[in-house]
């Protein structure tokens, strides 16, 4: 028999489990409703922003369990959003995405404190996979 519960008790359960809010941040709109998706569908709460310069903005305002930025163009406009992100807070990790495996970019990425860099596309399962090992390691945000 299943046990009954008050109202009450079922409000208490469901606002007890909190969704981890990812925001991605993808000047390709392709890439980034793909992605979106995926995690969407992975449980996550997404925000979407198609601008390095809005998603900076949206960073300073609102906090993130895991960010994922592409890199851009060859001069990374995703540094204005990975810098501004740990402006507010150091142990968020920030995934950086590249359409091509620029040296330059990865050093200055992973030397301002990214956790990881990779290059697209991403299949579903890998970027599912990426989003929830960074989640749940130790010393990040959302652990």
């Amino acid at each position: 028999m299943r046990p009954k519960y008050r109202e009450a008790d079922t409000t208490a359960l469901v606002t007890c489990h909190k969704k981890r809010k990812v925001l991605v941040v993808d000047d390709d709109l392709r890439d980034l409703l793909r992605y979106s998706a995926i995690l969407q569908h992975e449980g996550y709460e997404v925000r979407s922003i198609p601008s390095h310069k809005d998603a900076a903005d949206c960073v300073r305002r609102e906090q993130f369990d895991l960010i994922i930025v592409s890199q851009g163009t060859a001069i990374f406009e995703g540094r204005t959003v990975l810098s501004r992100a740990f402006e507010r807070n150091q142990k968020v990790p920030v995934l950086v995405l590249s359409r091509s495996n620029d040296i330059d970019c990865y050093l200055e990425a992973m030397q301002m404190g990214a956790s990881d860099y990779r290059e697209k596309p991403l299949a579903a399962s890998e970027l599912a996979e990426i989003a929830a090992w960074h989640l749940n390691r130790p010393g990040s945000r959302a652990a």
